[in-house]
């Protein structure tokens, strides 16, 4: 597509550059950041490992009924290819244990293997992408008294220990097979609902099952492990095993990636502000994109302040090639697919609208104390024609810009999604 800048983005291109901004370095800059487009989005994250695959428990949950659910993996694969379609810049697709090739009968958990994700691996390959991967540690009956890592019961232990070391074997064959290295991401629900007095015990008990699954090594070009803490789930509202510190103090000994999720904090806590503390004794993260409304109700990312304040400190800290940044969320009450989009730009638009600070004479101000000026700059970017870059970006990947691509998801609605 030949590509004539309009002249909105001319004129967006001047007021930036006249306080010391390369619009073209943001845009060469943003087009170079990967993000995971998360599968379970599209069916509700039922995946298929059996006929009658259904999320339930695990401290998870999905509300809505809106038609179109992908109910089998070739309806998936066709939703995110629509998704795609609409969406600038790279991406990889970030999987689940349970969204396997697994076939009309279905796989048991424990025999997920490499083989069922074959055709996973010639699918991201003709689209050159990358494919991430999550053991599933919920939706399972070995999973229903709240406890699986963490388990007093050896057998209950053994299994998941079990999945979740399969799990990291799928992943580096699947970062070995197509040349990116695959973000493997532990997260287990465990938890109480109530009180309790086994705090430590059961701490105790998970990091003796991290030490025994983390003990094999796989080579980082394939594999890059993280863990994920959170603040309390559905049935684990008074106590969660893996906190925030437990991961942290682990992630910062053992060197593997620390995965923030920002659904899972306080609701009055920045994530933000995480960012530059952790970066001086976490080498690499994974931001799990994420939207709570009063809990941690994953909701469609939005371009909102939470939002911006975070791709704001990563730029600050010059750290875009330490963070790595994946969707979680899922919501049935709307177009699955446009809440892919919907999501997906809204990320992008973010890291854009950081990339394009004047952050070198905002620190200007700062050193000099003047910050009345700084203060005064931060808000007058607020109206800067940021859109205008914005839709020059889609615009070079050949995908609509501004509200255009909103028609593309109705008449795939119409043709495709209201048929199922």
């Amino acid at each position: 597509m030949n590509h004539k800048p309009a002249g909105t983005f001319n004129f967006a291109r001047e007021r930036y550059a006249a306080l010391g901004v390369d619009v073209e370095a943001a845009l060469a800059a943003l087009a170079r950041v990967p993000l995971s487009l998360h599968c379970w989005q599209g069916d509700d994250l039922a995946g298929f490992e059996t006929p009658q695959a259904a999320l339930s428990g695990g401290g998870i949950m999905v509300t809505g009924n809106h038609p179109g659910r992908a109910r089998n993996i070739d309806e998936l694969r066709a939703d995110l290819d629509c998704a795609r379609l609409l969406i600038p810049g790279r991406q990889r697709v970030n999987l689940h244990a349970t969204y396997g090739d697994f076939g009309p009968q279905g796989v048991a958990r424990e025999n997920i293997n490499r083989e069922h994700f074959q055709s996973w691996v010639d699918w991201a390959r003709a689209r050159d992408l990358g494919l991430d991967f999550n053991a599933t540690c919920f939706s399972h009956p070995m999973a229903a008294s709240g406890f699986t890592l963490s388990s007093s019961d050896e057998r209950v232990r053994r299994f998941w220990i079990d999945h979740i070391r399969h799990c990291r074997e799928i992943a580096a064959w699947l970062g070995a097979q197509l040349a990116s290295p695959s973000i493997h991401n532990l997260w287990i629900p465990d938890g109480s609902k109530d009180l309790t007095v086994s705090r430590y015990r059961h701490r105790e008990i998970l990091l003796a099952s991290l030490d025994e699954i983390f003990a094999a090594t796989h080579p980082r070009e394939h594999l890059k492990d993280a863990v994920e803490s959170k603040l309390f789930g559905i049935g684990s509202e008074a106590y969660v095993v893996g906190s925030h510190e437990f991961y942290l103090a682990w992630a910062a000994k053992h060197g593997s990636l620390l995965c923030l999720d920002m659904g899972h904090y306080h609701p009055t806590e920045s994530v933000a502000d995480k960012i530059s503390a952790l970066l001086l004794f976490i080498d690499e993260m994974l931001i799990h994109v994420s939207r709570g409304v009063r809990w941690d109700s994953d909701h469609v990312v939005i371009f909102n302040d939470e939002l911006r304040a975070l791709m704001e400190e990563i730029v600050r800290a010059e750290a875009l090639g330490r963070v790595y940044f994946a969707l979680d969320f899922f919501d049935a009450s709307i177009n699955r697919v446009g809440a892919w989009v919907i999501g997906a730009r809204a990320t992008q638009k973010a890291l854009l609208y950081a990339l394009l600070e004047p952050t070198a004479r905002l620190r200007e101000y700062e050193d000099a104390g003047d910050n009345f000026a700084r203060l005064a700059l931060l808000e007058e970017l607020k109206s800067l024609p940021f859109g205008a870059v914005w839709d020059e970006y889609c615009a070079r990947a050949n995908v609509p810009p501004n509200d255009r691509w909103i028609a593309a998801v109705r008449d795939y609605e119409t043709k495709v999604l209201s048929k199922r």
